[in-house]
């Protein structure tokens, strides 16, 4: 069992045991394969070279980053897979977001607008109130940094739809730093990566049932505000 962050040869690992492993997975890499031969290297292939037999249980978009859990068998695999399911799962993340949200300091909103696929812009999600899937994200603002004009949040969402998070941050209007698919090029250029950190993760051992806690190190900006 390893309880303290081993991030060498390229994988973070946060945790171990005989049934889960879970990684900080850096941004611009991919949680799956993905089509083609330059997109094979990716953090379930790195977690299966060093736990044999490893198994996805959930993702994260290429570009973000943040704590990730795996099943190392069949057994723990099921029960994992079954409580993000029915949303016993807690996953909270850190985002940096366009503009002041003022209301949100300390105080948490929910946003619930149904996610579409945008058919002739795929990959991305649209906000289709008549045909869209019921999406459903808590948001909290903890700060805000006047100079880049740009808010701290936390984001919990209570679902999972695909860019969730990033399509909801911007049909309230506060895009997130560095999102080269739904903010603005004024936006965008605020950040080298997407502002967006898997920072927090709770769920049900799947062998003991006890309830464990990871936390993530915090997100920061990585570029100068835009001039």
């Amino acid at each position: 069992m390893r309880t303290d962050p081993d991030c060498s040869a390229g994988l973070c690992v946060v945790y171990s045991d005989d049934a889960i492993v879970v990684l900080d997975k850096p941004p611009g890499l991919l949680s799956v394969p993905g089509r083609g031969a330059d997109k094979q290297d990716c953090l379930s292939a790195r977690v299966q070279a060093r736990f044999s037999g490893a198994l996805v249980v959930h993702r994260l978009d290429m570009a973000t980053s943040g704590l990730i859990v795996m099943a190392t068998n069949a057994m723990a695999h099921r029960v994992l897979s079954r409580s993000f399911a029915e949303r016993e799962v807690i996953k909270q993340y850190e985002a940096v977001v366009h503009g002041e949200l003022v209301q949100e300091i300390d105080t948490w909103r929910t946003i619930d607008l149904p996610i579409l696929v945008d058919w002739p812009n795929r990959p991305l999600r649209i906000i289709d109130r008549e045909h869209g899937k019921p999406s459903t994200t808590r948001l909290r603002a903890t700060g805000y940094d006047e100079v880049l004009d740009a808010s701290h949040v936390l984001l919990e969402p209570l679902t999972g739809r695909t860019h969730q998070l990033r399509v909801h941050m911007r049909a309230i209007g506060h895009p997130i730093l560095g999102d080269a698919l739904y903010a603005p090029a004024h936006v965008m250029v605020k950040a080298e990566r997407l502002m967006l950190h898997a920072k927090f993760l709770a769920f049900k051992h799947p062998v003991s049932g006890i309830t464990m806690h990871f936390n993530a190190q915090s997100l920061k900006c990585t570029r100068e505000p835009h001039t």
